[in-house]
């Protein structure tokens, strides 16, 4: 019996064994095909990263390509900007220069109106600023004497002398 039983042990650990045997075959061909597969996914990863890699450096040259463009840009502008200071600066000095010389010219015109007014009888003139607007009147009577100021506007109505005695006292 006990043979028996050592045989049948035996045969037992035998198949045991043997069913183990295969099942490591079978394990050993399942990570044999994961393992293939695990390959291919890792070349599609590599192929992956090596166009995300040239995908980089082209949006590197791009993004240079246009940093020099847009630093060309600046320069232009900069310039342009510079030379429409230098424009304007001159432009300011032709205005002012312009504007001294047209004070000139006003002054000029002033004074031989008021010489003009100086020499005309007190009548004439009073009928002549008496058609004139107010502030122009008054304007050529502050260039004048006081006295013949005086005399100019007493000869004018008296409406009219008092309207322009108010605008020479402002």
């Amino acid at each position: 019996m006990i043979k028996l039983f050592t045989a049948l042990f035996f045969t037992l650990a035998t198949l045991s064994a043997l069913e183990t045997s295969d099942k490591l075959f079978e394990c050993t061909e399942i990570f044999k095909a994961r393992k293939s597969e695990l390959l291919v996914e890792l070349e599609r990863i590599d192929e992956q990263k090596q166009a995300l890699s040239a995908l980089k450096t082209a949006t590197e040259e791009l993004l240079k390509k246009r940093e020099v463009t847009v630093s060309q840009d600046e320069e232009v502008v900069e310039k342009k900007l510079a030379e429409i200071s230098t424009k304007e600066n001159t432009i300011k000095k032709m205005l002012k220069k312009n504007e001294e010389i047209l004070k000139e010219i006003k002054d000029v015109k002033m004074d031989k109106m008021s010489e003009t007014f100086a020499k005309m009888k007190a009548a004439s003139a009073a009928s002549v600023l008496s058609e004139m607007e107010p502030q122009d009147a008054a304007a050529i009577l502050t260039s004048l004497k006081p006295k013949t100021v005086g005399t100019i506007l007493s000869k004018m109505d008296a409406k009219r002398a008092s309207e322009l005695t108010l605008l020479l006292s402002k």
